[in-house]
């Protein structure tokens, strides 16, 4: 893999007016993203993720702004921009009534391909995939985790350079999300794809990215590998227990941290080299457990409040 810029973003903004009230969706979003990468970008809903997006993949027009993505300028070349890139929006792309592989010969021909190159192209990815089995059937017979793989085909059809997902694990069980991220991980590996996806879901930007973007109320508020966003954002947390409340007290005054009945809590960095030293400084240990920080913790620190508890009250919103 090359190490270039593939993205380009420069106060990148997008304001919608509703009801006569202006609303800053995006807001200066600046942006690089090196060829060859895999980035997550997350935030609850509302944050600005699908119409960051939706703009890098000219989908939307900025309000002010510019970026450049695989080497087109969204606004002055926008065609350039489609040809090189795969975009997998939230929803099913595919006709509920087609067969899966004519889908597939259907797209290859909006991208230019010859039939017989299509078909080449759809065979490999059905076989890629695990889809080749269901190359006859009709789309709306297949599974959500399926449906998800057909989306991933069509958006790689015609061999793009970067690949854009838009949640594309969301509405799918456990097994199926994890065999869905197993094929996005092979297709990058074999063909240096470069991966820029928004989830809900932290245990997969912790997994899988290289880097980690956090959005809230329309703005970029942290850009770094998910490792070090934990450890300067969160912490670790080590809790010790004690025979008595002042045996607690007393660690409290050697080692800091917060003593609470005859607990003792410490948030420190690399806890797993901080803890042995306490365990064997400190007299009265009956007890001790290391809590290390994930990336909600992260966006708790940033913002005061959970990313977890941001996603569940929108649910809820949505279904009431």
């Amino acid at each position: 893999m090359t190490t270039d810029t593939i993205i380009t973003a420069r106060g990148l903004t997008k304001t919608f007016t509703v009801r006569k009230a202006v609303v800053e969706a995006v807001t200066d979003l600046d942006l690089d993203v090196q060829r060859g990468e895999l980035v997550a970008f997350l935030g609850p809903n509302g944050a600005g993720k699908s119409t960051s997006l939706r703009m890098l993949t000219t989908l939307l027009p900025p309000t002010s702004g510019t970026a450049t993505v695989v080497g087109h300028d969204i606004a002055r070349d926008p065609a350039g921009v489609r040809r090189r890139i795969g975009y997998i929006g939230q929803g099913t792309s595919a006709g509920h009534n087609q067969r899966v592989r004519d889908e597939l010969l259907s797209q290859g021909a909006f991208y230019g391909m010859g039939r017989r190159a299509a078909a080449t192209r759809a065979d490999e990815l059905l076989e890629s995939l695990d889809l080749a089995p269901l190359a006859t059937r009709k789309v709306l017979g297949l599974s959500g985790g399926q449906k998800r793989r057909l989306d991933i085909a069509l958006g790689l059809i015609h061999s793009p350079e970067l690949l854009f997902l838009d949640e594309p694990s969301t509405g799918l069980d456990p097994q199926s999300r994890a065999n869905l991220w197993q094929h996005i991980l092979d297709l990058r590996r074999e063909h240096g794809t470069t991966i820029f996806v928004t989830t809900h879901f932290l245990e997969e930007a912790d997994l899988f990215a290289e880097r980690v973007l956090v959005m809230d109320h329309g703005r970029m508020i942290a850009d770094d590998t998910a490792g070090n966003l934990k450890t300067t954002l969160a912490g670790d947390v080590i809790t010790l227990g004690f025979a008595s409340e002042a045996d607690a007290r007393a660690a409290a005054a050697r080692a800091g941290g917060t003593a609470a009945g005859s607990s003792l809590s410490l948030t420190v960095d690399h806890g797993e080299l901080v803890l042995p030293r306490l365990l064997r400084e400190l007299d009265s240990v009956t007890s001790a457990t290391l809590r290390q920080p994930t990336l909600d913790d992260v966006f708790l620190a940033l913002t005061g409040r959970s990313l977890r508890e941001d996603a569940a009250t929108s649910k809820e919103e949505i279904n009431a």
